[in-house]
């Protein structure tokens, strides 16, 4: 588990030194809102900038006042715009609230609408390289959200109290809007994350990483060995997909956590990447 915070212009001047040195791994931005760069977060280039130099993994996420799928596709566009030549190792988050000081009330357009306000934003910005994903209170994520759009996207839910009650897959927990975090002057959200995001976005060149590139054969290398034919080969290959999980694996194939683990010579069950290669025993 990583501690985190998510900060805004509401929490003023940050010691992100001391936040770093009090045990915090992680800080989630407010870049802004709306559909204009006019209405970037002030304190977000500042907020970017010291994190980044104090060494916490960071990430974003946009206060949207859409009510449609075309706003909440804009609003992608303009949050892109502001977050451009920035490097963000945490998803780029979709805040998506009733604002009771304004007219703006989504979950009064229904489940449909918020989902597909949803996928708008997060879509449009997944298409312009971006690791995306979806902040919302549990609640209304169960009565709101669509199953296949809870599912499609990095979660990041707001429930207060000593625990989450919510059995499905997520990332990130935020379990206080009153916390205190030395270098933070006042009351903070304090978050947990369950999932460290930051080796699958670098790894998978997201959020402004660069492609890796994967090393072309020199001649001075040793050739491989002929791969066996198939009806030789003890087990298949399997790509691991995003949001996959060990057990969903090995409950989808049959066999068991362990026996995967040693096969593929994992260290840490709870850690593998999209996109990797894992060796699955064939079913006799």
């Amino acid at each position: 588990m990583l501690r985190g915070i998510d900060v805004s212009k509401w929490q003023g001047q940050i010691d992100f030194n001391s936040v770093k040195r009090s045990g915090v791994d992680f800080v989630i931005i407010q870049a802004g809102y709306g559909k204009s760069v006019t209405q970037k977060d002030p304190y977000f280039e500042q907020n970017y900038a010291r994190a980044k130099a104090a060494g916490l993994k960071v990430g974003a996420y946009w206060f949207s006042y859409a009510m449609t799928p075309d706003d909440a596709a804009e609003e992608a566009r303009t949050c892109a715009a502001v977050i451009a030549n920035k490097k963000f190792d945490f998803p780029i988050y979709y805040d998506l609230e009733n604002e009771p000081k304004s007219k703006y009330f989504p979950f009064a357009t229904g489940k449909a609408n918020c989902s597909n306000i949803v996928k708008a934003f997060c879509l449009e910005l997944e298409k312009l390289g971006y690791f995306v994903g979806l902040y919302i209170s549990r609640s209304p994520l169960q009565t709101h959200i669509t199953k296949e759009v809870a599912e499609r996207f990095a979660l990041w839910l707001a429930e207060y109290g000593s625990f989450l009650n919510y059995n499905g897959k997520y990332g990130i927990w935020q379990r206080s809007s009153t916390g205190r975090v030395v270098g933070v002057i006042g009351d903070v959200d304090i978050d947990e994350a369950v999932i460290d995001y930051s080796p699958i976005i670098i790894k998978g060149g997201f959020n402004g990483y660069p492609k890796q590139q994967t090393e072309k054969p020199t001649q001075e290398q040793p050739k491989p060995s002929p791969a066996p034919k198939d009806d030789e080969k003890q087990y298949i290959e399997y790509e691991i997909q995003k949001g996959d999980t060990l057990t969903h694996i090995a409950k989808a194939f049959g066999t068991t956590i362990k026996t995967l683990k040693e096969l593929n010579n994992i260290k840490n069950v709870n850690l593998i990447y999209a996109g990797d290669i894992i060796k699955i025993p064939k079913k006799k």
